[in-house]
């Protein structure tokens, strides 16, 4: 990949569906579903022990999908969702070990922060788009608002917390990119397989973001 710090991400959705998935055989009719409700992104976190599987599936059968490997904490998992066709990597938290392996794998990363601290520490290594994460514990749309006054110059993409009913809130404001979130892929429905429920939860997050005007 040419970059490893990027504020406009190649992908339309400003929503970003966060998922664990324990079946790889669910994750190419996921990606479908996601896909027909006009998401076009997705990120398969590494909290199961079928994410590298299930990222391999994704990446070989839906290359229109821009795939994101979340939950990347550690050096050593930066060449393994690359090796599995990852596109890009989302981070909790972050370290400079993790930031030095990304840079030297050249994947392009977004990286967790929480405080102001962290947030400048991290622009001061580049990155100028950030997860906020999570989000709600963070102070949610306050801790944004008073984020953007003195970095204006940094992007999130909040999780922790988001839902459809803040999710408006969270897009309205400057400094937020893209909301990521747990809800448009029920853990139930990805045991039933039930693909349309998905898509119908897909829909409808993207009607809600193409109500606010991107910054």
């Amino acid at each position: 990949m040419p970059i490893t710090c990027f504020s406009r991400p190649a992908f339309k959705s400003r929503v970003v569906p966060v998922i664990v998935l324990n079946d790889p055989n669910h994750a190419v009719p996921l990606a479908h579903a996601l896909l027909e409700g006009g998401i076009d992104v997705m990120e398969i976190t590494l909290r199961s022990d079928a994410a590298l599987a299930s990222i391999e599936a994704v990446a070989k059968a839906v290359p229109e999908m821009h795939l994101g490997a979340g939950t990347v904490t550690r050096p050593d998992e930066v060449q393994r969702v690359i090796d599995v066709g990852a596109s890009f990597a989302l981070s909790p938290g972050c370290t400079d070990a993790l930031v030095d392996a990304v840079k030297i794998a050249l994947l392009p990363f977004i990286p967790g922060v929480m405080t102001p601290g962290e947030v400048m520490h991290r622009r001061a290594q580049g990155f100028s788009l950030m997860k906020l994460f999570p989000a709600a514990q963070a102070g949610g749309l306050g801790m944004l608002k008073a984020l953007g006054a003195p970095i204006p110059d940094v992007s999130f993409c909040p999780t922790g917390g988001v839902s459809p009913e803040n999710l408006k809130d969270f897009l309205k404001l400057p400094n937020v990119a893209m909301a990521g979130g747990s809800w448009l892929t029920p853990s139930d429905a990805l045991t039933k397989g039930d693909w349309a429920r998905i898509t119908r939860l897909a829909r409808e997050a993207t009607a809600l973001a193409a109500e606010v005007p991107s910054a």
